[in-house]
């Protein structure tokens, strides 16, 4: 009996102590929700857990594993684990990482477009792209109806996104009508106007050119500006009109010999340069005047050096270019008061006096604009300019490169029954070279040197444009 007494006692002392062991085993207490729930891209950020025992803070002694993945849906766990000597607490706290964001659908073009009536719309283009799955562009459910296109796509996660492109037929573009050759013809009077071309085309309906209606109130017989009219009108009303303006000029009279007979006129084409001040030192030497016509290159000081000791400053060109000086009236003009302005700003003369790039007979005008050289010889003598060719040719724009071959070209073509008038450019070494000789052969031949002036008889060209 006394046996199982003590046993009794000794079972419910193991009993007490187990118990209390186990009423005060330390507690794993999460901070923060046991399940997370984590967006796709979402940086997680770990929140602990607290432990104690006794009032004592075991937290620092936690081991903390977790398969947690951001990059990959699905369900993971976090466990905290703590390991007493003969025993080992753990909690597990529950993160899902899902994708609750749409695919975005970009569209090529335009959202609300047009196109020609009666015809099928044809796909401009679209993409689809996902934050998780990427280009599911192959995965868009495309439908017609009632002149919506409508794109729908659905991520592996579910999400679904759909966009609409409005498409209607209607045409609002107007034909494109081209003219052939220049926008503005010039014409001698009493010639015949001939009709350059064009063509027009549309969006819709494809080449209208045979649609064109051209009208006129061209008058050759008499000077004036007139128009050609081109008009032309779509299947859906949409028309455009297109003006070609043509300006009929009287013939100008040509003068090859007008003037004081046995005069030398040295004229010194698109300077200045280099090689002018070596010119200039000859014909101070001798006292004899030239005209220059310059251009907008070379030094200022050269250019006020030539005006200042005498000679006669022509206007030459600003830029010659020919595709631009030569394209219209107006381009020509804004080349001619560039290189005017600059005489003016540097020697205080407004020059009247002009040569026209490549003389009034080019024919590389015709290339720009067909009879531009017939207008621009009127034109420039209405606006009060008076503009000078050449009868004798150096031949150092090209077809000499020696001194002696600008000599032999100016000296043989002299003659005392008309004035000389000849063509130089400072530009070249081998005139400058070779303007001595010829001053010398001159002064000892009985002819005279004299400078262009506003009563020099002019001397021109047969217009060929």
């Amino acid at each position: 009996m006394k046996k199982y007494v003590i046993g009794k006692m000794l079972l419910t002392f193991v009993l007490v102590f187990i118990f209390t062991y186990l009423v005060n085993l330390p507690k794993i207490v999460l901070n923060g929700d046991s399940f997370v729930v984590l967006e796709y891209g979402e940086d997680y950020k770990e929140q602990g857990a607290y432990l104690s025992k006794f009032g004592q803070n075991l937290s620092d002694n936690m081991l903390i594993t977790s398969n947690l993945n951001v990059d990959k849906l699905g369900i993971y766990e976090i466990i905290y684990k703590y390991k007493l000597s003969f025993l080992t607490l753990t909690k597990k706290r529950i993160v899902e990482v899902v994708d609750n964001e749409k695919p975005v659908i970009t569209l090529t073009g335009d959202n609300v477009l047009g196109v020609c009536p009666n015809t099928p719309y044809v796909e401009e283009g679209f993409q689809a792209i996902d934050n998780y799955d990427g280009d599911i562009t192959d995965k868009v459910i495309r439908t017609e109806e009632d002149h919506v296109v409508i794109y729908t796509v659905t991520d592996s996660s579910g999400n679904t996104e759909s966009v609409s492109r409005q498409v209607n037929e209607v045409d609002v573009d107007n034909p494109i009508l081209t003219l052939s050759g220049s926008e503005i013809v010039y014409l001698v009077v009493g010639s015949k106007y001939e009709e350059l071309g064009y063509t027009a085309t549309d969006n819709c309906d494809g080449d209208l050119t045979s649609k064109v209606v051209v009208t006129s109130n061209i008058d050759t017989s008499k000077k004036g500006d007139y128009e050609v009219k081109y008009e032309v009108t779509d299947s859906s009303g949409n028309k455009v009109e297109k003006i070609r303006k043509v300006s009929v000029y009287a013939k100008p009279n040509t003068n090859m010999n007008g003037g004081a007979s046995g005069v030398i006129y040295l004229t010194f084409d698109d300077g200045p340069s280099s090689y002018t001040n070596k010119i200039l030192d000859i014909l101070k030497k001798y006292d004899v005047k030239a005209t220059f016509f310059v251009t907008n290159k070379g030094s200022d000081s050269i250019l006020l050096r030539e005006y200042q000791e005498g000679h006669t400053i022509g206007l030459h060109t600003s830029s010659h270019n020919y595709s631009y000086v030569y394209s219209s009236i107006d381009n020509y003009f804004n080349d001619l008061y560039a290189v005017s302005n600059r005489v003016k700003r540097v020697t205080g003369y407004d020059s009247k006096i002009i040569r026209f790039p490549g003389g009034s007979s080019n024919t590389v005008s015709k290339k720009y604009s067909v009879g531009i050289m017939t207008a621009l010889t009127n034109e420039v003598l209405s606006r009060g300019y008076k503009y000078y060719d050449w009868n004798i040719s150096s031949g150092d724009a090209g077809g000499t490169t020696s001194a002696t071959g600008v000599y032999n070209n100016t000296i043989r073509s002299l003659s005392k029954s008309r004035p000389n008038m000849v063509l130089m450019h400072d530009t070249k070494s081998y005139t400058a070279n070779a303007i001595e000789s010829i001053i010398v052969y001159g002064l000892n031949n009985g002819y005279r040197f004299e400078a262009i002036n506003e009563n020099t008889t002019m001397i021109t060209h047969k217009v060929n444009n």
